[in-house]
């Protein structure tokens, strides 16, 4: 997570957008850090975020972590500023705020969340880090710094955020002074995203009194701790009882209210503790949990033991516990597509897509069955039918990356070599990865296997990624 970066700065080799991304600071003008550096600087990031091994991509928890997220944003802010929540696949309980409206999410702070309102607790606080633009102010500050030293304090920042280890390390490096002031500086701003994370949480209809809970106890947990051992979310974002007691008078004024956690809360942790824990260690969780009766939902426990069931293929044990699931939970997007996989994973080709046929008929926008049937007819070998499939959700969802990665493997099975690299090229485009599009683009039409208004429609859009190209090199030399 982020070493890339770190390394790169040890050796002098600074990313771009942090290099010249950043405001010049000898000139008055570009004293402030605006929303568009900002919002380039996290695009920049969170490219090499995505393309690290602990980048989490299943779609339904990215799903899940995103509708909270938007919630939270849509109902308990006013700000403006475009959001995208992502999940990084670490058993340590952190969260951290990009530039530019990102935010990351571990999977250990979702396991380690006893509501879905101590989850969402700790998202408002860091969407308040946004919304309030704390990195941007804190560099801008940086008025009389080199440009090389506050790329260096970026760094430092970011890396706070996802991995205190590499924090830590670039602490002893030359720019340990700058980079500590800088950290020194972001807790200052813990207070103001506490309060208005509480703002938020309150008017996105959760408990407010859960961002209070869960801070006491992360703060129990030190105990048992030494410094380096304690929670990322600590190191990161230092508890102290003034904040907590902070937030408990403030909590003094609003009324009670208890919120029930909602099903894709629990399944979702289920499944990811059923799919980040080896098959074994997952199996006898849950099968304690269900023997014991100690767990929060019964249908989370029986849907994360048929995943860890799968996972060992266990396929005629994982059936028994669906058919329980599904008597327990009732019916449920996420319940549903596991039924599908399971039948998938058994080899039951034509029976899984008739299950996924008849699932979308009833989930048609539940992204996890769209793209599972599409894969299944791929495996199968079926691209026509998978492109139908693709094609029907792109007419509503042009946006989704993934399709264009799926329709370009479809087009690849039909041997149509330039319709493939387009739409691969089109899947980079909407990653932000306009180069590697314009790279794909270059190849297509290099293949000769498309026609005269195909060609046409790809050297058109060619020449507008070369433009979207141009304009962020600009940009990036300002």
């Amino acid at each position: 997570m982020l070493r890339r970066y770190f390394i790169l700065l040890l050796l002098g080799l600074v990313p771009r957008a942090l290099a010249e991304g950043l405001p010049e600071l000898g000139d008055a003008a570009q004293s402030s850090f605006t929303a568009l550096e900002e919002r380039r600087l996290g695009e920049e990031v969170i490219r090499e975020i995505r393309a690290d091994r602990s980048y989490y991509d299943d779609v339904e928890a990215t799903d899940y972590i995103n509708a909270l997220g938007q919630r939270l944003v849509s109902r308990g802010s006013d700000s403006r500023q475009d959001f995208e929540f992502f999940l990084i696949n670490e058993r340590s309980i952190n969260a951290f705020a990009l530039p530019g409206g990102f935010v990351g999410v571990h999977t250990g702070l979702i396991l380690a969340a006893q509501s879905e309102s101590e989850l969402a607790s700790v998202i408002a606080h860091e969407i308040a880090h946004v919304t309030q633009r704390h990195i941007a102010r804190i560099i801008a500050q940086q008025k009389q710094s080199a440009v090389m030293s506050l790329a260096a304090l970026a760094v430092a920042i970011l890396a706070a955020r996802s991995s205190p280890d590499v924090a830590s390390a670039a602490t002893a490096f030359g720019q340990a002074g700058a980079i500590q002031n800088l950290l020194n500086f972001t807790r200052d701003h813990e207070r103001e995203a506490d309060r208005v994370g509480l703002q938020i949480l309150e008017g996105a209809g959760y408990d407010p009194r859960s961002m209070a809970m869960f801070f006491e106890r992360l703060q129990r947990a030190t105990r048992i701790y030494d410094i380096g051992g304690a929670p990322s979310y600590l190191r990161t974002h230092p508890v102290t009882y003034e904040r907590i007691a902070d937030i408990q008078n403030r909590l003094e004024r609003l009324p009670y209210r208890q919120i029930t956690d909602s099903t894709d809360f629990q399944l979702v942790r289920a499944k990811l503790r059923a799919d980040t824990d080896t098959p074994a260690e997952a199996r006898a969780f849950f099968e304690q949990s269900l023997t014991e009766r100690r767990f929060l939902s019964e249908a989370a426990s029986r849907y994360g033991l048929a995943i860890s069931l799968v996972r060992q293929k266990d396929h005629s044990h994982a059936r028994k516990e669906y058919e329980a699931l599904r008597r327990t939970a009732g019916a449920h997007p996420m319940v549903e597509s596991l039924g599908c996989r399971i039948k998938a994973a058994a080899g039951e080709t034509e029976s899984a897509l008739t299950c996924y046929r008849d699932a979308l008929r009833a989930y048609s926008n539940h992204r996890a069955l769209t793209y599972d049937y599409a894969e299944l007819l791929l495996h199968a070998g079926r691209a026509e039918p998978a492109l139908a499939v693709i094609s029907q959700r792109l007419q509503f969802f042009s946006e989704e990356p993934k399709l264009y990665l799926l329709q370009g493997r479809a087009y690849a099975l039909q041997g149509k070599a330039m319709a493939q690299h387009r739409a691969t090229g089109e899947a980079y485009a909407r990653m932000g990865n306009v180069r590697g599009a314009i790279e794909q683009m270059q190849i297509a039409l290099r293949s000769g296997d498309g026609d005269f208004y195909q060609l046409s429609a790809v050297e058109a859009r060619l020449k507008d990624l070369r433009k979207i190209d141009d304009a962020q090199r600009r940009e990036q030399r300002r």
